[in-house]
């Protein structure tokens, strides 16, 4: 990647500053008086030299006064750098700190699409650890700009005022050390930017192994999870010993150039001061000048690995930041408080890939209170139909409307609150049952709670948790049972009562008792609401108003129980066929 891609990256990281000026303003206040202070040193090091000029020709009087000089520069410019590094770092964390939460927004603000097509260990680790890699990059960037850039102009004013020739020697070869800075920074670059992409694939698979331990035990799948992992470490390993390679040459071959100039300008002194043109004294500051002059080009380049991590890292968060969010609701889009229920799908077509059709010219409509339920082989489109109801996609064509109105219509928000969802795959939060419980109710009383656990039948179970419905769930309810996972869920919509209901195979991972049970409080809950029943077991589904059947994206056939099992159809076969007898 080219330094121009570097700058772009430096100015785009540099507006995430503008709110904190007041700091950068002191910062910079601070690293000219501390620049300025130790500028100074050298200066009164030469005096105190030609002060001792040999026996009998110290001037102690003077010595005293300039030691005193010397003492105070040197204070004040270690407190005035304790001040800009203090903030420099109020910069950077505050910074960073803005930029995770924009970049944890945007992830909220993406389509669902771009996090069903990313690796959620990728994706964490841009959160996590590509910004800590941009804060380690802006505080020794943001230090390094400060003193650098004044300690140089500062350096090069103090040499010119003392002797131009010597002064311009510095200047003339000083160059070299830009020239080897820059020829390892567009080298090493790539190394790193490949170094972060690696960690990222290696973040991801770690997290697909940790999360899914169990998976991975019952089929025997350590070996070969252990393989992947080798290999990718391995690929990590090459790339970042090549980018540590690259990054390693910069200081000592800086150090080699500041050495040539170092000696450069001790020999030019010598010349000078033979031919009474320069002091002993000031051959001393010359060289103290010359060491400082360099000295930003070593820290730059010696922090290198660390600013080359923070442009590659820095490019990863700005890839998620720069992805086009979810299209905004519309500026006079309905705000539904509430709903009838009757939903309605007109010619409604959909895929995931335009090469691969999934539904065509899908019609349905469900009246207020009905039942309807989804079947159909996997892959069909059932839990697409789900998500084109939760608007967390788009149709492609067609329209879906809520009492009338296109979804489109109506603001994402408002219309996703008119539906309780249960999912086959639960999700908990790292916090306690009651809080879990009050998700979409944070308001909720403890009684209400209550009873909708105990409407879930949760209610048992959770009082024989240590400290009941304070008990705090681990992350994602590791410390609970998927059945119990569930019924919290089931809790979950039961409490917030929503006017239309999804129920993705919802009962799936409860015992055969309790699922009549969570069936019954089902029955009462849905007389009155609109429901989506997603199920593999028919046997449930019996009591449903309409029964849609669906195969390759299509509806095939739609009808109640009884009158499907006489048609002797597709969903006759399909019923059939849970409870055919193994000689069948």
């Amino acid at each position: 990647m080219s330094v121009s891609f570097n700058k772009d990256v430096v100015k785009r990281l540099l507006t995430y500053t503008r709110p904190y000026r007041g700091y950068l303003i002191g910062a910079m206040a601070c690293a000219l008086i501390s620049v300025i202070l130790s500028l100074l040193v050298p200066v009164f090091v030469g005096w105190a030299v030609d002060c001792l000029l040999g026996a009998g020709q110290v001037d102690y009087a003077a010595l005293v006064r300039i030691i005193l000089y010397t003492g105070l520069a040197a204070a004040g410019s270690a407190a005035f750098q304790w001040l800009m590094a203090y903030c420099n770092n109020v910069i950077t964390y505050r910074t960073v700190k803005d930029l995770r939460i924009q970049l944890f927004d945007k992830l909220s603000a993406v389509p669902l699409k771009y996090i069903d097509q990313k690796s959620h260990g990728d994706l964490i680790s841009r959160v996590v650890n590509d910004i800590d890699q941009v804060s380690d990059g802006l505080l020794q960037g943001f230090t390094q700009l400060f003193t650098g850039v004044v300690t140089i102009l500062g350096t090069l004013i103090f040499m010119l005022a003392a002797n131009v020739w010597v002064a311009l020697l510095v200047v003339v070869l000083t160059p070299l050390s830009l020239f080897v800075a820059s020829f390892i920074a567009k080298n090493s670059f790539k190394h790193f930017r490949g170094q972060t992409t690696i960690q990222g694939e290696l973040s991801g698979l770690a997290e697909e192994m940790i999360s899914n331990q169990k998976l991975v035990k019952s089929f025997r799948y350590e070996q070969r999870a252990e393989e992947r992992f080798e290999e990718i470490n391995q690929r990590l390993y090459t790339q970042g010993q090549k980018a540590q390679f690259f990054s390693s040459l910069s200081n000592p071959c800086t150090r080699f150039v500041n050495a040539v100039v170092y000696a450069a300008v001790g020999i030019a002194g010598a010349a000078f001061a033979i031919n009474g043109r320069m002091t002993v004294g000031a051959i001393s500051m010359f060289l103290s000048y010359a060491n400082q002059y360099t000295k930003p080009f070593n820290e730059v380049t010696g922090i290198i690995t660390q600013l080359q991590t923070a442009f590659a890292s820095a490019q990863r968060v700005f890839a998620v930041l720069d992805e086009p969010s979810e299209i905004p609701d519309a500026p006079e889009a309905l705000v539904k408080e509430s709903c009838g229920g009757q939903v309605e799908m007109r010619d409604v077509s959909f895929s995931y890939d335009p090469e691969r059709p999934l539904i065509e010219n899908l019609n349905l409509t469900a009246m207020p209170g009905s039942r309807i339920a989804i079947v159909g082989p996997t892959g069909c489109g059932k839990t697409t139909l789900i998500n084109l109801l939760m608007r967390f996609y788009d149709v492609k064509g067609g329209s879906i409307r809520m009492d009338g109105v296109d979804i489109r219509e109506i603001t994402r928000g408002s219309m996703r609150a008119q539906y309780g969802m249960v999912l086959q795959e639960s999700w908990l939060f790292a916090g306690t049952v009651r809080e879990n419980i009050a998700y979409a109710k944070p308001d909720a009383s403890l009684e209400e709670v209550q009873a909708a656990a105990k409407a879930a039948h949760a209610h048992s179970f959770i009082k024989r948790l240590p400290d009941g419905y304070d008990t705090v769930i681990a992350e994602d309810g590791g410390n609970l049972s998927q059945g119990q996972k569930q019924l919290l869920c089931i809790a979950r919509v039961m409490l917030a009562a929503p006017p239309m209901l999804i129920l993705d195979e919802a009962t799936s991972n409860i015992d055969t008792r309790t699922e009549i049970l969570v069936q019954r409080a089902f029955q009462k809950m849905m007389e009155g609401r609109t429901s989506f029943v997603v199920a593999h077991r028919l046997s449930t589904i019996k009591e449903s108003d309409v029964i849609l059947v669906m195969d390759k994206g299509h509806i095939v056939e739609q009808g109640s129980h009884e009158a499907l099992l006489q048609k002797g159809g597709f969903y006759a076969r399909l019923y059939n066929s849970q409870f055919a007898r193994p000689e069948d």
